[in-house]
This record gives structure tokens, C-alpha cells and sequence, in this order.
């Protein structure tokens, strides 16, 4: 099991601090609100969670919150789910997208996997807003109408939100590497009266041409009033034939017009987000306008220290929620980046760092398995002028200990890597750091604030220094408003609220320590149960991943038939490396050694790939029931999945596991050959 480091490998400096809008957010409550924190930041969450209305009250008045009509009471009513935030007031998140943004500087810049990019100043993006939001409105898009994408992660994207926004319509987006078929089981939920796609995106040196899928995600909406086609890779849309009428984006992006955002309750949905969708129809996750905008001011402006003058690039696609926080970025004043591609192309794999460096940004986000690529691929980022980045984001999974040093060594001494672990769920996170922060390696530095984090034990209770199940105690603004068409709650209460009713239940195992921070060990939904004793799965791949001969690690706990239990690894290996007896020892030895004697797996098996969901996340639960035996298409939506032949693929390690063990008469160790 993961321990609490015994001390900080990153401090920081006091200038910084000094300087930082967390701070300056501190002085201002302790004027205004007569909260005297400082510097400290376990003082200032302490406030932050114990007077959830002078908190939020504050986050409203310092970011000068602009309401058409006021409201009449910070949190009318605290209860989970449910709980009434800010009522009466009127106002658009995209007003306050667009209100910072300094006209002739750059808002956006676009960048792709070839190095090339373009910049869309602050008065060119409300302008293409103010010309989409209209020509959405002569379409017929009113308040509470759906506006979807299908669309790579470009500033098309978020102009075409910002408008459907501007407008009180419900906005939902998807990647153009998910099929047609995939995209319509979410967006035909929404009953969308326009979709806007683009002809195509780049990856990995390929264009790929999507000009028949978006006919055939259009053909599979039947409510569709218009389709908005969009030129991103060059693709002449002159043969496609959509069901409804379609007009290009040219078109509707040109047009001068003057920008008005409609007024809404804090409350009226701003988008739909949808879960992986691995199991059954993914659900549709509704975020309102006022619980977005706050969450993500504070979240990117307080513990991410945005404002004008920085510039954020985190590597996304347009489906995972990190997208909404890129866009988000543009409420701080700061500049955002768009990037189609992928994030390590085999013509360029550094080309994030080039860019990084060229168009010098201060704040660069990324996945743990992106920073272990590089490691273990001996890629450094290093020799690019990385002299402007302050502090590196990471999140879609548990960052291991070992990342801290390479990043130190081959990004900057004085860069701060920041873990942070939130959801689509909220949309944001439930805890990662701040500038005021210091940082332990394999540790999240802190509970975010407004997030009154716990960890439960067996019995419900809290409890420090050992692992427990990730909840929160009192509300979030940016907690779901519902599921889409799901009227009487009932799944939302049952995905949240149905094993600690009135406390949300996130289904993570931490750890919060005696010393304030937050350690993840994994999803609680597949955590491992040996003899009675709980493992975080997160805690084994973080040891063997850091092995040169191993990519890419998965532990599953599986419970079988007659009472037993089988724990196996699966190893991808990097290229020239074979899974031997002598590999193995080294394998068990490390955890052993850098996890403990109980996390030892029963057998290590070399595989070829380990699924992912389409956000990055392994797929822990299914391969578990695959591998006990459940139904394929009972157990995951290929759709969801990043390699969907991988199902079958465990699918039949499972089935030849349990052929071995109906038919042998002892106790041998399981060896199929086509998983060696």
C-alpha cells in the first residue's frame, strides 16, 4: 500500500505565493469577510467547508459575478442530491467566457500534431459567437433546445458552444474518432435540433475523412432541423446527403452581428456530459450554468492560478470533461489551447513540449500515462525552452510517485506537477494542489476548496491514515442538476447516494493523511479483496509500471465459483522485452518490495494491449467480469472502448481459464499459451 511521504518534494517559493490569486483571494476574504487564512491553505478549506455560503458568497463577489437579476440566498437549501444554489439569479456562463478576454490578444491558439496553429483574438471569438449564436437562432435553437458536436478538439468547438450557450441552449459534444452508431446512442438521447461536424481530424499522421459518419449520425437524429458543416482537414462536403438541410460554417461564423446572452436561472443546463457508457447506455450528466461557473473559477483561477497573461495546454479530446475546463480557462482572462492530434505522434512524439515551448505556456495538463511514456521512452522535453511553464497538470488516473523526479529532471526544477482527481461526474475536481501547496510524490497535495472530502470506513465513519471510500459530505455547486431522462432521480440517487444516503459516494478508494493531502488507490468498484483485506489496484500498476520492460500494467481480483480467488497482472511489454523467469522474479520482487507482500499477484501474463475506456481510464471492472465469465455484451459497449477487439480477447482468457480448472485434477498454475 501507498504511504504518506515523510517530506515534500516540492515547496513553493514564497514570491510565488505572494503573488498568486489564491492568496490575493485570502486578503480579499479577510477585508470583506473578516476571515483571517494567509498563506495557509488547510485554514482557508477549513472556512471554505464549514460556511459553505460565506465561501461561495466570496468565490461570487471576488470574480465580480454579473446577474441580470440577483439572488436571494447563497444555498437555499443544503441537502444531497438537490441542494438549491444561488436562487433568482439570472445570468450566462458565456457572457463571462467572453467578458475578460483582451480584444486584440489571443483568446484561442489552435495547434495541431504537424506543429502548425493560428490565433483567435479576444474580439474575432465573440465575434464568430455573436455570428453562430445567430444563425443558430434562425434555425430555430431557443432556451432549452439541444446543440451537439461531432467535432475534434478545435476552436470551431468552443465557438459553437459558446453560442449554443450564449443562447440558454443545452450543448453536448463528441469525438470524431467514436462511430457514428457510438455518437448517436448519446446524442439521440438529447433529441438535438442541430448538429455541427466537421469533415475530418488528424491522427498520427493520418487525416481521417469523416464526412460519411457525420451523414450517418445525422440520419440517426431524427429531430434534426440542421446540420452545420464545418472545413477542418480540407474535405469538400459537396457529395455528402444529410436527411436535413445543411449550410457550411463559413456561413454561419461571418456574419456581423452584435452578441446578447440570454439571462438564465443559475440552475438551467449548460451541457450534457456522458459517461463512458462501458456498461448499458451511457448516462447524460447535466451541469448548469452558474454551478460551472463558479466551480471552474475557482478551480482554475484559485488552485490553478490562471488570469490574464497565462496560457493553458492540456492534451484532451472534445469527450472527456477536461475539454470543458480548457474552455473554461477563457472565464480567468487566460488564453486557451486547441489541439487535434495525437499526443505523441511517431513523427514527432515531444511535439506537445515543442509546442509547449514555442507558443510559451504556463500551464501544461496531461495524463500519468503520458509522463511514464516519456520516461520509459527516453523522450526529454528538456531540450525545448520550457522556461515559461510553472506547474504540470495531470489527472485520468493515479500519478505515480516515480513521475515527480523525471519531471523535475527533464521539465524544471521549479515546476510544480500538480495530481488532481475529480470526475465528469462534477465536471471538476475533488482535490490536487494549489500554489500554495507543497507537493508529495504519489500524492494529491490537498483537498480542492468547497470540496468537504472524507474517507469512510467499513462502517461509514471517517477515517485518517487509512484507506477508505472517497466521499463528500455537503454539497457542490457544480454537483449534476440530474441525468438526462431520468425523471423521478432515480438513477442519480442510486449512482451517488445509495450506500451513504445524503453523502456522495464517488467510488474511489483514499487515503487522507495526518498531513493534509490525498492519496488514490483506485476505483472501489474494482478494488482488490484478498483475505479479507482491501489493495488498491492503482498501488501495483504504479511499481510495475515503472519497470523499462513493462508499458502498461493491470491487476484484476476476481472471485470464482468455489470460493476462491484469483489475482493475476497483465503486462504489455515494451518492444524487445519477453516475459522470462527472470522478468517475473524482478516483476514480484518489486511488489514486494515497493507495494507489500499482500499486493503480490497469483500469476503475470503478457498480453498485447490493456482496454481503456475512450477517456484513458483502464477498464478494471468489465476485464473482471469477462474474465468470470459474464456475457460480452452484457459486461461492456464496444462503442466505449478505445480497442474493442480486446473484448473478445479477454473474454477468451477467461473462458480458457475456467476450461483448465473444470478439467484438471490439482492445483496447477494457469499457462495458456496466448497469453504468454
Amino acid at each position: 500500500m501507498t504511504t504518506p511521504s515523510a517530506e515534500p518534494c516540492w515547496t513553493p517559493d514564497p514570491d510565488s505565493v505572494a503573488r498568486s490569486r489564491i492568496v490575493d483571494f485570502a486578503r480579499w476574504a479577510a477585508r470583506h469577510r473578516g476571515v483571517e487564512t494567509g498563506s495557509d491553505y488547510a485554514a482557508l478549506h477549513r472556512w471554505s467547508v464549514t460556511d459553505l455560503e460565506g465561501f461561495w458568497g466570496a468565490v461570487w463577489e471576488y470574480f465580480g459575478i454579473e446577474a441580470a437579476t440577483p439572488y436571494e440566498r447563497v444555498l437555499a437549501e443544503e441537502r444531497m442530491p438537490g441542494a438549491r444554489w444561488f436562487p433568482g439569479a439570472g445570468l450566462n456562463y458565456a457572457h463571462h467566457a467572453l467578458r475578460a478576454l483582451a480584444s486584440d490578444g489571443p483568446a484561442i491558439v489552435a495547434l495541431d500534431e504537424t506543429g502548425s496553429g493560428y490565433e483567435v483574438t479576444g474580439a474575432r471569438l465573440r465575434a464568430q459567437v455573436a455570428s453562430v449564436a445567430a444563425t443558430l437562432r434562425d434555425l430555430g435553437v431557443g432556451t432549452g433546445d439541444r446543440v451537439v458536436g461531432y467535432l475534434p478538439n478545435t476552436p470551431h468547438a468552443i465557438v459553437a458552444f459558446l453560442a449554443a450557450a450564449s443562447l440558454g441552449a443545452v450543448w453536448s459534444v463528441c469525438g470524431q474518432d467514436y462511430a457514428p452508431e457510438a455518437a448517436a446512442a448519446r446524442f439521440a438521447q438529447l433529441e438535438p435540433t442541430v448538429l455541427i461536424a466537421a469533415d475530418g481530424y488528424l491522427f498520427n499522421g493520418t487525416t481521417h475523412d469523416r464526412r460519411e459518419a457525420a451523414v450517418d449520425l445525422a440520419r440517426a437524429l431524427p429531430t434534426l432541423k440542421a446540420t452545420v458543416l464545418v472545413d477542418h482537414v480540407g474535405r469538400p462536403w459537396s457529395d455528402a446527403d444529410f436527411p436535413s438541410s445543411a449550410l457550411p460554417w463559413e456561413d454561419a461564423a461571418t456574419r456581423a452581428e452584435e452578441l446578447a446572452c440570454t439571462p438564465v436561472p443559475f440552475d438551467h443546463p449548460l451541457w450534457v456530459v456522458f459517461s463512458s457508457g462501458t456498461t448499458g447506455l451511457p448516462k447524460g450528466i447535466v451541469h448548469g450554468h452558474g454551478g460551472v461557473l463558479l466551480e471552474h473559477l475557482k478551480t482554475l483561477g484559485l488552485q490553478s492560478d490562471l488570469g490574464p497573461g497565462d496560457r493553458l495546454l492540456w492534451y484532451t479530446t472534445t469527450h472527456w470533461m477536461m475539454w470543458n475546463l480548457v474552455v473554461s480557462a477563457l472565464l480567468t482572462g487566460a488564453t486557451t489551447c486547441t489541439y487535434d492530434g495525437s499526443p505523441a505522434p511517431h513523427a514527432q512524439p515531444d511535439i506537445l513540449w515543442q509546442l509547449a515551448a514555442r507558443h510559451r505556456v504556463t500551464l501544461f495538463g496531461t495524463s500519468p500515462q503520458y509522463l511514464l511514456g516519456m520516461a520509459k521512452f527516453g523522450i526529454d522535453p528538456s531540450v525545448h525552452d520550457l522556461s515559461s511553464i510553472r506547474a504540470v497538470g495531470c489527472t485520468g488516473s493515479a500519478l505515480p510517485a516515480s513521475a515527480h523526479p523525471w519531471v523535475r529532471d527533464h521539465v524544471g526544477e521549479r515546476v510544480q506537477l500538480v495530481s488532481v482527481s475529480g470526475g465528469t461526474d462534477v465536471v471538476s475536481g475533488f482535490a490536487g494542489g494549489a500554489p500554495t501547496t507543497p507537493v508529495r510524490a504519489g500524492e494529491l497535495s490537498a483537498p480542492h476548496l468547497g470540496v468537504a472530502l472524507a474517507a469512510y470506513d467499513a462502517e461509514g465513519l471517517p477515517v485518517v491514515d487509512q484507506v477508505g471510500e472517497l466521499v463528500v459530505t455537503r454539497p457542490m455547486p457544480s454537483m449534476p442538476l440530474y441525468f438526462w431522462n431520468d425523471p423521478d432521480g432515480s438513477r442519480y440517487r442510486e449512482a451517488y447516494f445509495s450506500v451513504y444516503p445524503g453523502v456522495w459516494r464517488h467510488g474511489d478508494w483514499i487515503t487522507l493523511t495526518s498531513h493534509g493531502s490525498v492519496i488514490v488507490h483506485g476505483r472501489s468498484d474494482s478494488t482488490l479483496n484478498r483475505n479479507g483485506v482491501r489493495l488498491g489496484s492503482a498501488d501495483i500498476h504504479d511499481v510495475v509500471e515503472r519497470l523499462p520492460e513493462v508499458a502498461e500494467a493491470l491487476v484484476i481480483g476476481a472471485e470464482e465459483p468455489d470460493g476462491g480467488y484469483w489475482m493475476p497482472l497483465f503486462v504489455v511489454l515494451t518492444a524487445g522485452a519477453v516475459l522470462d523467469d527472470t522478468l517475473r522474479d524482478r516483476i514480484l520482487d518489486a511488489v514486494r518490495t515497493g507495494a507489500s507482500p499482500r499486493h503480490v499477484p497469483d500469476e503475470i501474463l503478457a498480453v498485447p494491449a490493456i482496454p481503456h475506456t475512450r477517456t484513458g481510464k483502464k477498464l478494471e471492472v468489465p476485464v473482471k467480469r469477462l474474465l468470470q465469465g459474464a456475457p460480452a455484451g452484457q459486461v461492456v459497449d464496444p462503442a466505449a472502448v478505445d480497442a474493442p477487439g480486446l473484448i473478445a480477447y479477454y473474454a477468451r482468457l477467461g473462458a480458457e481459464r475456467r476450461a483448465v480448472r473444470s478439467a484438471r485434477a490439482g492445483g496447477n498454475r494457469w499457462s495458456p499459451g496466448c497469453a504468454r
